[in-house]
């Protein structure tokens, strides 16, 4: 295994990414494993890898400037299709197997080439949703990594499920107590209808009405045009409903900066639909930090508390209910669920045991 030679596809490489910054600590990992790791990327910003780690960007960040719109879309298309064929041609002989990270197109693009070369192609996907390109991508692709039985709705013996890579070296408990003047409620996730803000914001219309005395802090970014129309709306509610005073947007943060607000909050919410085992979620509980969720891939996850950490999708007067059991416990008790909820994650979702299964496949 330490003479493997891998090509690794994904989004962006950059870990100040709010969103995708986890993904250099894969890389890391990788490369723990492998002679060589070449990664191809849509769009590189600031990373500190290893030696035997290579990264090549088929040019986003660039920026390219063209006179329209209309050719700009074209011209950024047409470029980066080039330097992907490019690239994969042109380091041929530095791989010997492909891992594509949750971009099925790349396997539908490169998937001839590689099996014509006799390359071993994995992709790892975890989302509810399957694509046009998920489904063809079975063509070309050896192995379908996954998180979860719901993380990737094909029915396939090429879909593998392995759970997800959280760096529990990083993401684990304060030593010692939190000691917040306010009940501190958190929640990460990219401002997007799939994440299901509504039902946050209508458990804390409830919870304000009750006397409860909380904070709510949400940390995501809005970047697409439908996003930035979702967080006006989500912000005309949360004036609507006069929470301004309990509910705080914090925008994005990058991935490595998230600790400190992890460390700092009392209990963690999860509204998202996506279907599969949501990694923010995850990274929460290596932390030993209480969650309540109604993400369906965690119905199967969680065996202990569910009574606590548990609640049925769109279902805001129940997550008040619980938001408020949380905060009730004795001591004792909550010790036992953030204990529970960390070692959840050591023993089944920790990145080097990830990475590991994942390349065990390609031997």
């Amino acid at each position: 295994m330490p003479n493997m030679k891998i090509l690794i596809l994904t989004q962006k490489i950059d870990k100040n990414d709010d969103v995708l910054g986890f993904f250099h600590r894969w890389v890391l990992e990788f490369a723990k494993y492998c002679e060589k790791v070449t990664v191809i990327c849509l769009q590189k910003g600031e990373y500190d890898l290893p030696k035997n780690v290579k990264v090549l960007s088929l040019g986003k960040e660039k920026n390219f400037k063209v006179n329209s719109i209309i050719n700009s879309r074209v011209n950024y298309r047409v470029k980066y299709v080039f330097n992907f064929y490019k690239y994969i041609f042109k380091e041929r002989k530095n791989y010997d197997a492909v891992f594509v990270h949750m971009n099925p197109e790349y396997v539908v693009l490169g998937g001839i080439f590689w099996r014509l070369m006799g390359k071993k192609v994995g992709i790892w996907y975890a989302h509810g949703y399957v694509s046009l390109f998920l489904k063809t991508s079975l063509i070309f692709s050896d192995f379908i990594f996954t998180s979860s039985k719901k993380g990737c709705r094909l029915n396939s013996d090429k879909v593998k499920v392995v759970r997800q890579g959280i760096d529990v070296d990083y993401f684990k408990p304060l030593q010692k107590e939190i000691n917040n003047k306010i009940f501190t409620i958190t929640t990460i996730g990219r401002i997007s209808p799939i994440k299901d803000y509504e039902t946050l914001i209508e458990a804390a219309y409830i919870l304000k009405k009750e006397g409860f005395d909380f904070k709510i802090i949400i940390i995501g970014g809005a970047d697409t045009f439908d996003q930035k129309k979702y967080f006006d709306k989500l912000n005309n509610l949360v004036i609507e409903k006069n929470l301004g005073d309990v509910i705080y947007f914090n925008g994005p943060v990058a991935n490595k900066d998230i600790l400190n607000y992890l460390h700092n909050t009392n209990l963690f919410v999860n509204m998202s639909r996506t279907g599969s085992l949501d990694k923010a979620v995850l990274e929460a509980m290596a932390c030993g930090i209480p969650i309540i969720t109604s993400n369906e891939a965690f119905y199967e996850e969680i065996d202990k508390f569910k009574q606590y950490l548990l609640f049925k999708e769109g279902d805001s007067f129940v997550l008040a209910k619980k938001i408020k059991s949380i905060y009730c416990l004795k001591k004792e008790e909550l010790s036992k669920i953030s204990h529970y909820v960390c070692k959840l994650v050591k023993q089944r979702h920790s990145l080097g045991n990830f990475i590991s299964s994942i390349m065990e496949f390609y031997v």
